[in-house]
């Protein structure tokens, strides 16, 4: 989904309000329907990854569409500020440090793959969002990841990690993976 500059502000703001207003009125923000683009009430899924400093803050969102992308966002940016389990609860006196990235997700598709050789090739090539699958074990990486975990195999080894899987099971084992591409906008750094 490709947003305009005008919707992609909207929904930044949307972000930045709920976090205000949780904090100055102790409850969720309920925006007035009639305000929100119409592009913006598609069900669609997304991420939102808060940064301090340059460093991660807290990132949560959903893989599949389940609500209408400006109820996702909302939500999300609450369960990034306060429901990461790696990270403590965002506090009021860090709002203002606080830097708003949000990526909408297409539908992640399966992707085949021969071997852990021609898996590396596929990546390298594409550098998408990967979510990988093995029994119970699951973990996802944005697209954004490719930034800091630059080789495919790094990529692989700590998503395996992430899932509470032995780094190396991407070259020992068939994981079950599926890949997405992202829109993502951020705010302007202050």
């Amino acid at each position: 989904m490709k947003l305009t500059k005008l919707e992609q502000n909207f929904l930044l703001d949307l972000a930045r309000s709920a976090l205000e207003h949780i904090f100055k009125n102790g409850e969720e923000l309920r925006p007035d329907e009639s305000d929100i683009p119409k592009k913006l009430k598609e069900k669609r899924a997304s991420f939102v990854t808060l940064t301090k400093a340059g460093e991660l803050r807290g990132c949560i969102g959903k893989l599949l569409p389940v609500k209408e992308l400006h109820k996702d966002v909302i939500e999300n940016t609450y369960s990034a500020a306060f429901s990461d389990p790696r990270f403590p609860q965002l506090q009021e006196d860090e709002l203002n440090n606080i830097f708003i990235e949000i990526s909408i997700l297409d539908r992640p598709k399966s992707l085949k793959y021969k071997d852990a050789k021609g898996l590396i090739a596929i990546l390298k090539k594409e550098k998408p969002g990967v979510i990988i699958q093995h029994g119970l074990y699951s973990a996802t990486f944005l697209p954004q990841v490719w930034e800091d975990l630059k080789t495919p195999e790094e990529f692989l080894s700590n998503l395996c990690l992430k899932a509470g899987l032995s780094p190396d099971t991407w070259q020992k084992e068939r994981l079950e993976i599926q890949t997405y591409k992202v829109h993502k906008f951020s705010e302007k750094k202050k």
